[in-house]
């Protein structure tokens, strides 16, 4: 296969949809753990239950069922909205269509979420807002059975095959209890190298902002996103996941990016095949690729022959995702306890509109920047819970509040009153303290985990 064919396909799925004047609607995805008050495991048929019961109650179809016959997700086609269970039935996923108001998208959680509440609460089950089940040892950390989670995770447990190439953790279910906020935004065809070059450099302050994914024996690290992707076999290829590492100047470099990420698992038919991760321009030269799939009973062999095709099951784990759809997709901010679950929709959609100021207010920061670390160094290290030496916490603080402001602005142009949505943001810039780090400091004095599971599922 030729390298023109390769660079017109990735052209045609990722940069011609954003060949059009961009609209400023938004996109949102929540994951949400469920947990057992018992502290027994997520209770399933209560699970199952809850779907039926939502679906009746509004009007959700186009159901698909896994192969014990149960829904494990449903649309409704009047708004785009979905109910989904993300990789295991442990983590409820609520999916929001676009909508050229958060308020509106809001309003549609809100009352989801309320209902599901409701429903929970005799069975002493709930939702709560956080990025990691904070029950996720107890329970059964399995995989949805249908073809798509099957193959998802028997290529995560395939890391133990290459032990040595790099320091895997022994987690490969992280995706049955790691949770998170996404957005998805329009973005034009000639700021798409601004918006993922800029935002790349705001990702170690949303860290800061952000984190809710305790993790580690001591809890030392607030936000563990970062770290199970990276430490999966997801990160064999760093241009898989995380930030990226170079800027762009032009959709030509993007192009020249993706063709660097790699590729792990394709369909045949009714068999979901995945494999070694290999880089698209190898995968599209290769005459023939051999990976593994479910036979219903037990893994077999199988070897395929590389089509054109397979570049829509390119999986990317970036933070700044550019999407089929026209937009970037947002994903690194683990999921925020429900009371604040709008903010980073906000912060997000009022930055996009003044990405200019914050491309200039971040291109002349000497806080962060300009003092021995790149990008991803500092992101590792706002992860964590210490600040290192060279932080002057007060100017911290004031440039996150700078970002905060120039997010407001942007709200403000979009005249949707959106900005209330930043409110807490400001206090977070003020005091440097994420749901995670007040979490961490809450359990270190004696407060239960119970109490943040309360405190985060709170809707005021």
């Amino acid at each position: 296969m030729h390298n023109t064919d390769i660079d017109e396909a990735i052209y045609n799925k990722y940069i011609k949809p954003t060949k059009r004047r961009r609209r400023d609607y938004a996109g949102l995805e929540f994951e949400l753990p469920i947990v057992n008050l018992k502290k027994q495991p997520v209770d399933f048929s209560v699970v199952h239950k809850l779907t039926d019961a939502f679906i009746k109650q509004f009007n959700f179809e186009n159901v698909k069922l896994d192969s014990n016959g149960d829904i494990y997700s449903a649309h409704l086609g009047i708004n785009g909205d979905d109910l989904s269970y993300d990789c295991s039935y442990n983590t409820l996923e609520l999916s929001l269509g676009v909508e050229s108001s958060l308020n509106v998208l809001h309003e549609r959680f809100l009352d989801y979420y309320t209902f599901i509440q409701d429903f929970f609460k005799p069975y002493n089950h709930m939702l709560t807002g956080m990025g990691i089940n904070p029950y996720h040892t107890l329970n059964i950390n399995e995989p949805i059975p249908v073809g798509r989670y099957r193959m998802l995770f028997n290529y995560l447990s395939s890391y133990k095959r290459y032990d040595g190439i790099m320091p895997f953790h022994s987690n490969p279910n992280f995706g049955m209890f790691s949770c998170a906020s996404q957005i998805q935004l329009d973005v034009e065809e000639a700021a798409v190298p601004e918006v993922i070059n800029t935002f790349t450099k705001l990702e170690p302050l949303k860290a800061i902002l952000f984190a809710n994914s305790l993790w580690g024996s001591n809890n030392e690290l607030l936000c563990s996103r970062d770290y199970f992707w990276k430490n999966s076999m997801h990160g064999i290829n760093t241009h898989n996941v995380d930030l990226y590492d170079v800027e762009f100047d032009s959709p030509e470099d993007i192009i020249s990016y993706i063709k660097t990420m790699s590729i792990y698992c394709v369909e045949r038919g009714d068999k979901y095949i995945n494999f070694y991760p290999v880089p698209l321009e190898k995968y599209f030269k290769s005459d023939k690729i051999t990976g593994e799939y479910f036979d219903g009973e037990k893994y077999r062999e199988i070897t395929f022959k590389p089509e054109i095709e397979d570049l829509k099951y390119l999986r990317s784990f970036k933070f700044e995702d550019l999407t089929f759809r026209g937009t970037i997709e947002f994903r690194s901010v683990c999921e925020q306890p429900v009371s604040e679950i709008m903010a980073p929709a906000a912060l997000h959609a009022g930055l996009i509109e003044n990405i200019h100021e914050l491309t200039e207010r971040l291109e002349n920061d000497r806080i962060i920047y300009h003092n021995g670390y790149n990008v991803r160094e500092l992101r590792a290290i706002f992860c964590g819970r210490s600040f290192p030496e060279f932080i002057d916490k007060k100017e911290l603080s004031k440039l996150m509040t700078d970002i905060i402001s120039i997010a407001e602005q942007g709200l403000k142009k979009r005249g949707r009153d959106e900005e209330k949505h930043l409110s807490r943001l400001y206090e977070r810039a003020e005091s440097l303290t994420s749901p995670a780090r007040q979490m961490a400091d809450g359990l270190d004095a004696g407060l239960p985990v119970e109490y943040f599971i309360d405190k985060y599922a709170r809707v005021v």
